[in-house]
């Protein structure tokens, strides 16, 4: 069966959505202006809820993010996506780990929902133009775990090993950052 050039078309649309929708996890998780611009349309609007505004709005409000949060983690899991011309309206599961800072303990809580995308091809690039966060369970899980004790009691290599919204191993690896002379 030889593929139409619309089913290539289709898949091409479909690839280029779930590129931006994990881009901009990414971009969340390492408080990147650079990558969570390139997934929103500069008139986008979002609402999580705990924040409604726009892009602008959006964009002051995540990355420098609160400083009580210094980790997170943001899993995608299915996009259902439907394609109408132009324009695409996507779901996408979504869990979330924080690391909390209380000032007296760091806690762990996963949130968990989904995201409700519009998303719109202008000039052959598709970005979302409004998003909604859909909220399903939440568990705060306590105590974070002390990571100078390394993993199940068998200690790290190196402090790079462990994760951070900004500033860890990614950058590095990534080429965002160079190495300073101490890094592992």
């Amino acid at each position: 069966m030889k593929p139409s050039p619309e089913g290539l078309l289709a898949l091409l649309n479909d690839n280029k959505i779930r590129s931006c929708i994990a881009e901009l996890a990414r971009g969340e998780d390492r408080r990147d202006a650079e990558l969570i611009s390139a997934s929103f349309w500069p008139d986008a609007t979002t609402d999580f809820g705990i924040f409604a505004g726009s892009f602008g709005e959006y964009l002051a409000w995540v990355v420098p993010g609160s400083p009580a949060i210094p980790v997170t983690q943001h899993v995608l899991g299915q996009t259902v996506i439907e394609l109408k011309g132009d324009v695409a309206l996507a779901e996408t599961h979504v869990t979330a780990y924080h690391r909390i800072d209380t000032g007296t303990e760091q806690r762990d809580a996963v949130i968990a929902g989904r995201y409700l995308d519009r998303l719109e091809k202008r000039n052959e690039e598709w970005r979302i133009a409004q998003r909604t966060m859909l909220y399903d369970w939440f568990r705060d899980y306590g105590a974070s775990v002390d990571w100078s004790q390394g993993i199940m009691g068998t200690p790290l290599h190196g402090d790079h090993y462990t994760g951070r919204a900004v500033g860890d191993y990614s950058e590095i690896f990534f080429g965002k950052r160079i190495p300073s002379p101490n890094s592992n």
